[in-house]
């Protein structure tokens, strides 16, 4: 009777300590610096979370995007109902203009991998400035004939919808005859000037584009590809095509107090996928619920996703509150090695405190 109580008893706090999981909860999972002065040096914003689950919680990496952001975090086990931190400072030196960057959190939570996103805009050090604009030589890498170019294209960088953002290419004639320069393709969100229109043997000019995007129906990274036309030739041609790469942000800082409270709350279940095995060449579905835990309809403004192996249907939106939508993964495994695979795609929505949450993809490619 003693050994079976024994048994009994070790049995329990085996399934108990089984049952035990880690929960990482974020305060708020972005930050938005604002304006920041480059000559002010690095800013530094502190993640809060809270272990939610039942067992300690340990952090074991925290990996930026970029060098130029460099996290910290508590390393020391997160007891449940205690709180920890992650903390990421930005070095905007040598980076004027807007900036939108990832951390990558690991730990042994049930959500194995976490996302935090900071932004902002750095404002020039004008002393840099200053020294930057002394030169008067331009280097000119790309040629198009005789007309040769600054860049093929360029970013606006991270812009609020709403703003607008300035691009200049600068241009040469590098022949002996005259050139005449248009645009075709510009789509109506953009604005572009060409001066001179014509320009003589040696001559200097500049390609200007004005972005408003307020006119702009896309939300997220796109690019736009208009084509320089040379004396009448060019159109549709690969060497003559631009590449104008934008990132269109929602703005959130004009919310009166009643919106914030009441605003749309994105909940995804998963965001961790695991597919499981699937053979290779196979293709294989699967589904996320998205919820809004809001009061006000959570919209879907882009998805990111750069991964050719995935293929992302979005559900309809507006998502109202208690009426969760299924987003479908297809995963198509053509051409890929066994092993396993992981990839992330990022969701843009209309929630102030998480407008960019990611969901993270797995599988294994098996003969």
């Amino acid at each position: 009777m003693k050994q079976s109580s024994i048994l009994l008893c070790c049995l329990l706090f085996s399934v108990t300590a089984m049952s035990q999981k880690a929960v990482i909860s974020f305060d708020k999972k972005s930050h938005d610096f604002g304006k920041i002065k480059e000559q002010d040096g690095k800013v530094t914003h502190v993640f809060e979370f809270t272990n939610k689950g039942t067992a300690p919680l340990v952090v074991s990496n925290a990996k930026p995007s970029c060098g130029c952001t460099t996290p910290s975090w508590t390393k020391e086990p997160v007891e449940p109902g205690k709180k920890g931190t992650i903390t990421a400072t930005y070095n905007p030196a040598g980076r004027p203009g807007s900036f939108n960057k990832t951390i990558t959190i690991t730990s042994n939570s049930e959500n194995e991998t976490d996302y935090l996103t900071i932004s902002g805009e750095v404002i020039p050090d004008p002393a840099a400035q200053k020294a930057s604009s002394t030169p008067a030589h331009k280097t000119y890498l790309i040629t198009m004939g005789d007309l040769q170019l600054s860049a093929k294209g360029g970013p606006f960088g991270t812009v609020t919808k709403g703003a607008g953002s300035t691009l200049d290419i600068d241009v040469k004639n590098n022949g002996k005859q005259d050139l005449s320069l248009a645009l075709e393709g510009i789509p109506a969100h953009i604005t572009a000037t060409i001066k001179p229109e014509v320009l003589k043997p040696g001559q200097e000019g500049k390609l200007s584009f004005v972005l408003d995007t307020k006119k702009c129906a896309t939300w997220g990274a796109s690019v736009d590809n208009p084509y320089v036309i040379v004396n009448g030739k060019g159109a549709k041609l690969e060497s003559n095509k631009l590449n104008l790469v934008k990132y269109i942000k929602e703005d959130f800082s004009k919310l009166t107090k009643d919106q914030k409270i009441n605003a749309a709350i994105v909940d995804i279940q998963p965001v961790r996928v695991a597919a499981g095995a699937i053979k290779a060449g196979a293709k294989k579905s699967v589904k996320v619920k998205i919820n809004n835990k809001g009061q006000y309809n959570l919209e879907l403004r882009s998805i990111i996703n750069n991964n050719q192996e995935l293929t992302v249907k979005a559900p309809k939106t507006p998502i109202a509150t208690g009426k969760p939508a299924d987003l479908t993964i297809d995963i198509d495994t053509k051409g890929q090695k066994e092993g396993d695979y992981k990839k992330v795609i990022t969701l843009q929505v209309n929630d102030p405190e998480n407008s960019t949450p990611s969901i993270e993809v797995s599988w294994t490619v098996t003969k």
